[in-house]
């Protein structure tokens, strides 16, 4: 085994992007589940079984699974299972990945190996939180024919995405309205300067020209959806099924765009580093 060296199993552009860093940063990178890409700078190409029998430290992508029976590897051609072989190539290596709870349930063997969850860390919340409002607002820039610096925004949610959407649209101009339900979070939206609007009247009394939902709820019903005029753009940043109605919006007439995942489809290198950078403060620790 080499010590100081990771292996990259699986994933999208960002786990690309997160090997070839890690390589850029003078330690050994193995890669495997990536032959539908480009070939990664740097970074070694292995077979799975070569690839754990060398590497100390194993990074596994985000979200690791998302049947619960293969790996996440949409780069690659072949499917990884997850099963108790695989489960024994990562004994005695330390594991990381991205939510990892669906991984645990393919075998028991995963109690006794150090695995540990980058994607609980708040500082890769955060980050992630940050790289979703930008991808957001270049989607609205896009779908919008006027000027944000102009427009009316509404950000449904004032959690880490709906602060830092806040802050980024504000600071390009727009005007501004945040709806949350407790106390606490109107007193910030107020110090903040934006419009506080309660999530239960969502969209009764003001209009908007660009909606931001961030609640991870069904909030825009078919009665709030009613309200809204049919040039509205809705952008859905929740994550499946999503805050709204789409049923309804369609038999509305009321655009409303789904974006799911926008740290890894619209800015893959920096979510890499996002979680490279998770991972470095996990072993230090």
């Amino acid at each position: 085994m080499e010590w100081n060296s990771f292996g990259v199993i699986g994933g999208d552009q960002r786990q690309i992007a997160l090997a070839e860093s890690i390589a850029a940063d003078g330690y050994t990178v193995y890669a495997c589940g990536f032959d539908k890409a480009a070939e990664l700078k740097g970074v070694r190409a292995a077979e799975l079984r070569d690839l754990a029998l060398v590497c100390d430290t194993i990074v596994l992508p985000l979200p690791v699974t998302r049947d619960g029976q293969h790996l996440n590897t949409p780069l690659g051609s072949e499917l990884i299972p997850l099963d108790e072989e695989f489960a024994q190539l990562m004994r005695n290596r330390r594991v990381f990945g991205g939510m990892m709870d669906r991984l645990y349930q393919t075998s028991e063997l995963w109690q006794e190996i150090d695995t540990r969850d980058y994607f609980a860390r708040e500082e890769l919340a955060v980050r992630n939180a940050a790289l979703t409002a930008e991808g957001s607002i270049e989607i609205a820039m896009k779908e919008y024919p006027g000027a944000i610096g102009k427009s009316r925004c509404l950000v449904a949610g004032f959690g880490r995405i709906g602060k830092a959407l806040a802050h980024m649209l504000r600071g390009l101009g727009a005007k501004v309205s945040v709806s949350a339900r407790r106390p606490e979070d109107f007193a910030w939206i107020e110090v903040y300067g934006y419009e506080p609007v309660h999530t239960g009247s969502i969209c009764q009394k003001e209009q908007y020209d660009i909606i931001f939902n961030t609640i991870p709820a069904r909030v825009f019903t078919r009665r709030v959806l009613s309200a809204i005029p049919t040039d509205t753009i809705l952008i859905d940043l929740a994550s499946a099924p999503g805050g709204v109605d789409t049923e309804a919006a369609e038999k509305l007439g009321i655009h409303v765009i789904p974006a799911l995942s926008l740290p890894g489809k619209a800015a893959p290198k920096a979510a890499g580093e996002v979680i490279k950078g998770t991972i470095y403060n996990m072993m230090e620790e």
